[in-house]
């Protein structure tokens, strides 16, 4: 559908964009070092790393996908909010301390120190592949959202968010990305209490109580209870959520760039329990929009239009027709501020990885600084640019959506394993570690390939949701790597 803004919402969209390239050139006056634009010469207050690596986890997915599942089905989402907490306990307790007592920078220079080059390499190279796909799939969903508001073109749009946030993210390094995510946070969080407060004003109000048709619905259920992988049962998700969440904190680049930049150990783990104290009721406050969104729209005061075929479209519906004049452009800033937020992150980490895993360590070890910081700058437009240009191939090839996803998991299917065995320093040799990846990537082949079979090969098919496919991977690795230690281990015994 398409919906019209006016010049006042127009103007507050347009002004927010101005707002974000005045701060990228405020700290381009202070990054003047590559450690000042890779982590802030480690000078960020704990409350503001925290926000930053919060704004990481939420994109403008978060906005649209999560009421849309809760208006659709429950709150099963919910589940992943929740194993974020026992994981930070353990992020903060095990591995925090192993990064800062081995300064690290990029997270993938840990992998060398404890398994090998080799190990460093595949995970490196895995995660610059995976956030080119995740540059290009949220501007490619920003904009297609964007739109639908402005007469514009989508080509354009992916054009204009992207150049915006590259030349901030060029310009003011993690300084700036930090202090634009605080900010676009706040609008981010200032919006979606105050469409929660319309909306609770609207389905608590007497004599109606549209609430009710939320009960009547079971639509605060958490999901199916069985003890199944086949679908997506509680327990999926749990192992889907633990999974995930170790993987983000430990061994994304994304989110350890931004608790390095922080000053000291506590700091750091402070930073990361405050964005998950604020991740998780904000994921509530999420579902309780779409919630409340079922129980709006199933009244009869508020009529949904007909054009609206599943969840992830009433939301937007909601801000085009409900919401006042300047409120309405400051919910699609919101909206924009939750992408360029997760954008601007990846922009600065894969330049970081690039620097320091490739270029200072194979081709020029002794790099000035300011050759160095040139670099940095390079590789944030090289990458912004080609997340740009996917974004763009992917309006008219849409089908290679779910292609490019499965080639990044097979891709990145090792990496938490290689992770934990290397906090753990699990002993095996290079070619074991090989072995080991190579079967939690045959692992992920079955799991996405191998789906619908006819019934001759149905013994080969798989029957788990795919959902937890990188969860079975990453047992794989683990299993084969403590079964080649303890082989070794007899080995040095005899």
């Amino acid at each position: 559908m398409n919906y019209e803004l006016g010049t006042v919402d127009l103007a507050v969209i347009i002004v927010y964009g101005l707002i974000l390239l005045g701060m990228g050139f405020y700290f381009f006056k202070k990054s003047k070092s590559s450690e000042q634009f890779m982590i802030a010469g480690k000078s960020i207050p704990a409350w503001a790393a925290g926000i930053a690596v919060m704004s990481t986890y939420t994109s403008s997915i978060s906005y649209i996908a999560v009421p849309g599942k809760a208006f659709d089905d429950n709150w099963h989402p919910l589940i992943f909010a929740l194993t974020a907490i026992p994981v930070t306990w353990f992020v903060t307790k095990y591995v925090i301390p192993h990064y800062r007592k081995n300064k690290i920078v990029s997270v993938y220079g840990y992998l060398e120190e404890k398994i090998g080059s080799w190990g460093r390499i595949y995970a490196a190279f895995s995660f610059l592949l995976y956030m080119v796909g995740r540059v290009a799939v949220i501007l490619y969903l920003s904009s297609l959202l964007l739109t639908s508001f402005v007469n514009t073109d989508i080509e354009t749009v992916i054009i204009l968010v992207g150049v915006v946030t590259i030349i901030y993210t060029l310009m003011g390094g993690m300084e700036a990305v930090i202090w634009t995510d605080v900010m676009q946070s706040i609008i981010m969080i200032g919006g979606i209490f105050f469409v929660g407060y319309i909306l609770t004003s609207e389905i608590f109000a007497q004599p109606d109580y549209l609430i009710q048709k939320a009960f009547e619905n079971q639509k605060f259920g958490l999901g199916d209870s069985d003890f199944s992988f086949g679908s997506s049962t509680i327990w999926v998700m749990i192992i889907y959520g633990i999974t995930e969440n170790v993987r983000n904190l430990i061994a994304d680049q994304n989110y350890t760039q931004k608790y390095t930049s922080v000053a000291t150990e506590s700091e750091a783990k402070k930073s990361v329990w405050i964005a998950m104290l604020i991740y998780l009721p904000l994921t509530a406050i999420f579902l309780y929009i779409g919630t409340a969104l079922f129980s709006f729209y199933g009244g009869e005061s508020h009529i949904l239009s007909d054009a609206i075929t599943k969840g992830d479209e009433v939301f937007p519906f909601f801000i085009a027709t409900e919401l006042p004049v300047g409120m309405k452009g400051l919910m699609i800033a919101a909206i924009m501020a939750a992408s360029m937020s997760t954008v601007d992150s990846a922009l600065n980490s894969s330049a970081t990885v690039l620097f320091i895993d490739f270029y200072k360590k194979y081709f020029h070890p002794d790099a000035s600084e300011k050759n160095s910081l040139r670099v940095l700058r390079i590789s944030t437009v090289i990458w912004g640019v080609l997340g740009v240009v996917f974004a763009l191939l992917m309006i008219k090839a849409k089908s290679a959506l779910d292609v490019w996803w499965q080639i990044s998991g097979i891709f990145g299917g090792g990496i938490l394993g290689l992770f934990l065995l290397a906090i753990y320093n699990v002993k095996i040799t290079k070619s074991q570690g090989i072995v080991a990846v190579a079967f939690s990537i045959l692992v992920i082949v079955w799991g996405t390939f191998l789906r619908d079979l006819p019934d001759s090969y149905s013994w080969l098919e798989c029957k788990i949701d795919p959902i937890i496919i990188g969860a079975a991977s990453t047992l794989a690795l683990i299993g084969l790597a403590l079964l080649f230690a303890l082989l070794n281990q007899r080995k040095l015994k005899v």
